[in-house]
């Protein structure tokens, strides 16, 4: 008889211990299924900039970012369309990352979908994350893992076509294929007194390169491109993030 009871006395701490844990466990399924199709990029310092690329990408050094969500691919036709109806793209190119919109356009369909663009601190962590790497897989450039000019395709691809260049976080298509607008104005970074007469006027920040031009370079993770934020071009495109 003491053994059954013991017995039971077991099961009921398992059933109890279960309980416990599905409670404990519960926010974080509910994140999963309510920012699909997002990555989670945790708080924390991660290295920001370059001492070795562009003035604009100076100084290097840890900047301190919070919790947050981003796309773990560029929003594609087939989602802006869904936003915008009479959006037109060619057939077969529903996957394709949008292009041709605005930093306006882009910043309002961010809030359509209950997101908003990506700071440039934030889209430049969740590319590289925390060791400082130039591109998004590592310090070595290599041209099969992203679409850049050196691809040679001369047009950008399907979303998620280069897995081998994901970035830490398991984000695609963070160097190449199109560039990728950011909330934030150009400015000099702090610490930067290097002189740049576009500081200060309105211009949108960039990131990620895209595949027409500068390869290696434009496809580092710490490079900064700029546009007026009314321009639309075939290369540029955008990803959302959302706060923790």
């Amino acid at each position: 008889m003491g053994k059954i009871i013991s017995q039971v006395r077991q099961i009921y701490l398992l059933f109890f211990i279960s309980i416990f844990l599905s409670f404990a466990f519960a926010p974080l399924v509910y994140a999963a299924e309510k920012y699909d199709g997002m990555v989670h990029v945790p708080a924390g310092k991660f290295i920001m900039g370059a001492n070795d690329g562009e003035d604009d990408e100076k100084p290097k050094g840890e900047v301190f970012v919070k919790g947050f969500y981003i796309d773990k691919y560029e929003v594609t036709n087939a989602q802006y369309k869904r936003f915008k109806p009479d959006h037109a793209f060619p057939e077969g190119k529903e996957d394709y990352p949008v292009v041709n919109v605005t930093w306006f356009e882009s910043n309002e369909y961010a809030k359509w979908a209950g997101k908003r663009l990506p700071a440039q601190e934030e889209w430049e962590k969740a590319a590289r994350g925390t060791d400082g790497r130039k591109w998004p897989w590592g310090n070595v450039w290599d041209k099969n893992k992203c679409n850049t000019s050196d691809s040679e395709i001369w047009d950008s691809v399907k979303i998620g076509s280069y897995p081998q260049g994901v970035s830490p976080y398991a984000c695609y298509d963070m160097a190449g294929n199109v560039w990728e607008w950011t909330y934030g104005t150009y400015d000099a970074y702090p610490g930067n007194t290097i002189v740049n007469s576009n500081y200060g006027k309105g211009y949108k920040v960039m990131k990620g390169g895209s595949w027409f031009g500068y390869g290696d370079h434009g496809a580092r993770c710490s490079d900064r491109y700029i546009s007026l934020p009314d321009v639309k071009d075939a290369m540029i495109g955008f990803r959302c993030a959302k706060d923790e």
